[in-house]
């Protein structure tokens, strides 16, 4: 394979570098959609007057919009609504026109409704308290003191969630960020819970009639739902070298190919979800886990005879496979463990490109014989005999050679980005994951 007669370089102008470009993702799109809905209904409501009623604010509509926006980002997330929209959108037969497929494989956008719900229904929040505020100092009796420091409390812990998922904090101080939205998130979610009585007793309402009730027990049971699934099971590790282990499950779960699976030490300590690895004729499933920080560290050097495992299998952006008749896999390192169940199943054909230092003595000859033997003419490049290639290049030339469809980019931030940008600016459907968890 060459990689010399490629346009990427081409100084001729193309549009779809623009629009393709990563900081014009979907997923951003969709957080921008939710805004602009946001603020049309505020401007609309402003204008017609609807939020204020002889001379004090009407809280029930914004609070309506505080909830409705929180419970879309919330649900948006949930395991099980996130395989009912890959399903949905894998129903797009390949006979379809390729522009209505590549939008399609584009499904795992979907956090941008996440953080544009969360951010939307945060601002809504704001709004609210302003609005209680208010009307307390223009000697209204409502709302009482209990719901207007119950509403103070979840506005500042909505406010520090929102920081803390700030692309940079969230990268830099990930633990952290985890933490601050799981247990401050379980906080606003009781004090929600109570700001929702105490407001109801405000008004003199019956709990049970208002829609703020039903929503919150879909919230509640939407959050519990990956909890209430918590196992500790066996785990058998497999280490071919210090940088990566294998990590073998057969616990009663066999996941199908392009799902991933939450693991941990500890029942409530940090959870990392890994690509599952399941073969046609076994059951069960592994996980290839590489070095690439603290907990991966611990886990290869000390490898665990049991761990927890929190929700239902998952899908992921590989997934999305089988709208195309045939497609390009690009992966780097530890990035062969969303990769190969998609070369053992076979269900779309493929050529695989990965790069990665030293494979067999990384990974393990078992492993490598396995990948050679589930696809056509892989491209093993190894770095430390190589050095970096331009993965772009090989990329575009493999979809050339191939007639493939599109590419799937499973490695680190900057190339996925870097390749999904490349591809999609030559009207090749590319797609990766967006690190929006």
């Amino acid at each position: 394979m060459t990689t010399q007669t490629t346009n990427l370089d081409s100084r001729a102008f193309n549009w779809r570098r623009v629009t393709r470009h990563p900081a014009l993702m979907e997923y951003r799109r969709l957080a921008f959609l939710v805004a602009a809905v946001n603020l049309a209904v505020f401007v609309i409501e402003l204008r017609d007057g609807r939020w204020i009623s002889g001379g004090a604010y009407v809280l029930s509509p914004i609070a309506d919009m505080a909830l409705i926006n929180l419970s879309l980002g919330i649900l948006i997330r949930q395991q099980r609504v996130v395989n009912a929209l890959f399903w949905l959108a894998t129903r797009v037969p390949v006979s379809w026109p390729l522009w209505i497929r590549w939008g399609a494989g584009k499904v795992f956008h979907f956090g941008g409704l996440h953080s544009g719900g969360t951010v939307a229904g945060t601002v809504w929040f704001g709004f609210l308290l302003f609005a209680m505020a208010a009307n307390r100092m223009q000697g209204a009796a409502l709302p009482s003191d209990l719901t207007l420091g119950l509403s103070t409390a979840m506005i500042a812990l909505m406010v520090l969630m929102v920081i803390s998922a700030l692309g940079p904090i969230r990268a830099r101080f990930h633990n952290t960020f985890e933490k601050i939205h799981r247990f401050a998130g379980w906080t606003v979610l009781a004090l929600f819970w109570a700001q929702t009585v105490s407001l109801t007793r405000d008004t003199g309402g019956e709990l049970l009639q208002t829609p703020a009730f039903w929503m919150l027990c879909l919230i509640t049971l939407s959050i519990a739902s990956p909890w209430l699934t918590l196992k500790r099971v066996d785990v058998e590790i497999v280490k071919p070298s210090n940088h990566a282990v294998l990590a073998r499950f057969d616990y009663g779960d066999t996941p199908f190919p392009g799902s991933s699976n939450a693991i941990s030490h500890t029942p409530f300590g940090e959870y990392h979800s890994f690509a599952n690895i399941p073969a046609p004729d076994q059951t069960g499933y592994r996980l290839a886990i590489s070095r690439a920080g603290d907990w991966t560290g611990r886990f290869i050097d000390n490898p665990p005879d049991k761990v927890w495992v929190k929700g239902i299998t998952t899908s992921g952006v590989a997934r999305i496979e089988v709208l195309f008749r045939k497609v390009v896999y690009v992966g780097t390192g530890s990035g062969i463990g969303p990769i190969l169940p998609h070369l053992l199943a076979g269900d779309v054909p493929n050529r695989l490109i990965w790069s990665t230092r030293s494979p067999r003595a990384t990974y393990g000859d078992a492993l490598v014989d396995e990948i050679e033997a589930h696809t056509e003419s892989p491209l093993i490049w190894d770095t430390d005999a190589r050095g970096k290639p331009n993965l772009s290049a090989l990329a575009l030339q493999a979809v050339r050679d191939s007639g493939a469809e599109a590419v799937i980019v499973i490695s680190n931030q900057k190339l996925t980005r870097q390749v999904v940008h490349d591809m999609e600016s030559l009207g090749i459907p590319a797609y990766g994951a967006i690190w929006d968890s």
